[in-house]
This record gives C-alpha cells, structure tokens and sequence, in this order.
C-alpha cells in the first residue's frame, strides 16, 4: 500500500526544496536544487522562473506516478517581496523581478506625499521605505516605468500564489503574503490601503490561508493550498504547539524576530530601526525585526581564523569554555560592532592580539552577535511583555556557543532550540493539512538552555 504524503515547494532565494511530509508531520523525502540565476530586460540578476517551473512540473510529475508514495494534498511556501504579472489568459508577462533590483527612490515621492508623507505612509502600512523588497511599489514602478508590460496586465500574484495558480488556476491572494512589508495593507483599517484603488490597481480575492482546491491530475485528485509566505510559515508550527506567549528567532542569512504577542501599533522610531509587521495565518500583526546575522558572523569569523592561522571553519570545533563565558558576560563588554556596522560587515576595527587565542576572540564575536540579537528583539517587546520563551531556529540555533549566550542575556526569559530544520514547509504542510479539520500535535524537538 502506497504511503500517503502532503508535498511542499520550499522556495527560498538561494535553495529550492521539495519535501514530503507523512501524516505525523515528519519528512520522509528531500531534495534540493540550487539554479543560477538569470538577467531581467535591464541586466539585473533574478530567478529563472522558467526553469523553476520545469522542475515544479517535473517533480510533482514524478512523484504522483510514484509507487511509494501517494500525494494527498500539495502547498507552497516562498520568499517574500516577489509579484508575478498575468495576461489575460494567464500567461506571465515578466521575469521573477528581484527585490533588490535598483530603482530610483524618488519615483515613489509623490506617491508618499498623497498619502500624508513617506512616515506616515510606512507607518500605516507597517513597514519601512524598502523600495522594490515592498512589492506594492513594484506594481506602481511597472505602471511608471514599463507601461507597455504594465497595460498587459490583468492579474497581479505574489509568488506563493503564482505557483498554486499553476495547477488550479485560481486568481487568489491571502494575508501572509500581503502583509510582509508590501505596502499594500493599511494596518489601521486591516484592509488594502486606498492607494491601489486610487492607482486602479486591482488585486484578487482574499482567501484564507487554511483554503485548498480539489484539483485533478491523471493520476487522481489532490488538494492544492493557495500557498503562503516562509515566515509566517515558520511561526505555524510553533503558534499551534505552545501554551505561552513567545517570541522565534528564525536565523540563517537573516535573523527574523518575530513577537505575534505584541499588539501595539508599530512606532516611527520602531520603524527607523528597520522594524515591521508581517500578518499571521490568524490575520493578526506579528511584530518583527530584522539582522543581516549570516554576514556579520561568517565575514567576522573567517578574519579571526586568519589571523590565528586556522583553517577555515575551525570555530565548528570550539566547544563553550564556561570560564571565557562567564568573564566576558561578567564584563559585558562588546569589541565588534561597538560603533557602527559597516556596508561590507566586517569590522577590522578590533585588532585581533589584543586576544590571547583564537577561542577568546570567538567566544568574543559570539557574544557581540548575540548582543545585537538582543537589541533585535527588545525593539519588538511591548511595555507590558508577558512573553515567558525565545524559540532559535535556523542555523544558528546548532550553534552552542551562541544560544548559551542568549540564554544568559535573557535570564529572565526560557530559551529553547527546535530541531525542526524545515520550519516553513512544516507550516505550509499544516495550513493544507489543517482543511480536513485536523488539529496535529508537532513535535518541535525542543532542548532547554539555562543560564548561569
């Protein structure tokens, strides 16, 4: 008898993921691919959506004529900031445009000024002023500076929804996607901002994330979720399995603090410090920030095993030295960072024989990391925090050295790692799982840290 499994498209910006979930919610199969990028019109890198379609088709293709494996339901989860744009009869009109493509910050003025100004703007739509990473405004620059492309277009998706329109072919949006620094979301009157109306822009129905359509393939019927964005993915797990009130820190490239407990609107000085709300499956604000962690560790990391003659990734083998620990957390000093972080995140402010070895420079750079995590996630704590637990997930969270670090800066809070490696899919398997009226218990493979 064939294993019945739901299938989930992980679609991050570096690596494609494809993974199958039995019904206790554990992976049973993986894999993963990795594709060059291409040039849009203007030369500018980006996805190749055409190749990533292939593989989807290919994949899924695969695995329904499988004969181990039967595919009851199938979702997606993606990065965020991406748009597709559709014809008339569906067709895609454009490239995956990139959100870190360059455009000129002044198109987006007038815009501002017509609704009160860029502060109040960013305020209302909970999120800073983040050019094309606002994918709202990616539509406003297509009208402005691509308006043969732009008359073309009937239908406007974002990328979750994009491949879920694949195969059922529903015009369709939900609010994980709307509400992660779109500009598309007034989050004082939850509902579109006026703006879109006011530019003609239409946008497709609101759906549910918990939504799946019944769809048929050669090989029999499968339900199809209309897809969601990967970090309200990750919280799914997590907002499913935990009595008290929490705050995840999702690590990797970024580290994303999210409090889905803090209701307090976001504040201008929030939103100068790169502070944002995303909006979770249960369409409440989840008060979030963000730290480019990844390139602050591995730049900084890799200096100190030059300068000690080590070979590189050598800090995989430092065990914690509780002395070094204790002696820097008595003094509490940070080196890295301490002014400033600079464009390329490498600080060669800190000069490296003032350390005795190479474990005191790293238990140093651990905790100056684990510093600016702090700062990260007390600009999201609201006056009165009820918050009692810090999830660390991702790949900092294998890091010893750096969550015994947080546990001490944050005694009066529990922290727990997750061994969940798949978060996002694990949530994107939930909301189409959870159409059945399912309620799963997950496992999150929690370890507890203490401090000292």
């Amino acid at each position: 008898m064939k294993k019945k499994v739901i299938a989930v498209f992980d679609i991050g910006k570096t690596n494609k993921k494809f993974l199958l979930f039995n019904h206790q919610f554990q992976v049973v199969y993986q894999e993963e691919e990795i594709f060059p990028e291409i040039s849009d019109e203007d030369g500018f890198a980006c996805d190749d959506a055409a190749r990533i379609e292939k593989w989807i088709y290919g994949t899924l293709d695969s695995f329904m004529k499988n004969s181990e494996y039967k595919l009851t339901a199938l979702n997606f989860t993606t990065y965020g900031a991406t748009l597709v744009y559709l014809s008339e009869n569906g067709k895609r009109l454009t490239p995956f445009y990139n959100y870190l493509k360059p455009v000129e910050s002044l198109l987006f003025e007038p815009l501002y000024q017509k609704k009160g100004g860029k502060t109040e703007f960013c305020r209302r739509t909970a999120s800073p002023a983040l050019e094309m990473l606002n994918s709202g405004l990616q539509i406003y620059w297509l009208k402005l500076k691509k308006n043969t492309i732009y008359n073309q277009v009937k239908s406007v998706l974002h990328l979750p929804q994009y491949f879920s329109f694949l195969f059922t072919r529903r015009f369709i949006s939900e609010l994980t996607s709307i509400g992660c620094h779109t500009a598309m979301w007034d989050f004082d009157k939850n509902q579109y901002h006026a703006w879109l109306d006011e530019e003609g822009i239409q946008l497709p129905e609101i759906v549910s994330n918990r939504t799946a359509f019944e769809t048929e393939f050669a090989n029999g019927k499968i339900k199809i979720g209309v897809g969601i964005h990967d970090s309200s993915a990750s919280l799914v797990p997590y907002l499913d399995n935990s009595a008290d009130p929490f705050i995840l820190m999702s690590t990797g490239t970024w580290c994303i603090t999210m409090n889905p407990f803090n209701e307090e609107p976001l504040t201008t000085e929030q939103l100068k410090n790169d502070c944002l709300c995303y909006l979770s499956v249960h369409q409440k604000p989840v008060k979030s920030s963000r730290l480019f962690l990844g390139p602050l560790f591995e730049k900084n990391v890799q200096r100190i095993e030059q300068h000690f003659s080590k070979e590189p990734n050598s800090y995989r083998d430092v065990n914690t030295d509780d002395n070094l620990l204790k002696s820097i957390l008595v003094g509490g000093e940070r080196m890295f960072f301490s002014q400033s972080i600079s464009e390329n995140y490498l600080d060669t402010s800190v000069n490296l024989d003032s350390f005795e070895n190479f474990e005191q420079a790293y238990h140093q750079l651990v905790f100056d990391i684990a510093k600016l995590c702090e700062t990260s996630v007390r600009l999201i704590l609201p006056r009165k925090d009820e918050s009692k637990i810090i999830y660390v997930s991702g790949g900092f969270s294998r890091n010893n050295l750096f969550v015994n670090m947080l546990a001490n800066i944050f005694s009066n809070k529990i922290v727990f790692t997750s061994k969940i490696d798949n978060a996002s899919a694990l949530g994107a398997a939930l909301m189409v799982a959870s159409q059945s009226g399912d309620n799963p218990q997950i496992d999150l493979g929690l370890k507890k840290y203490f401090p000292f």
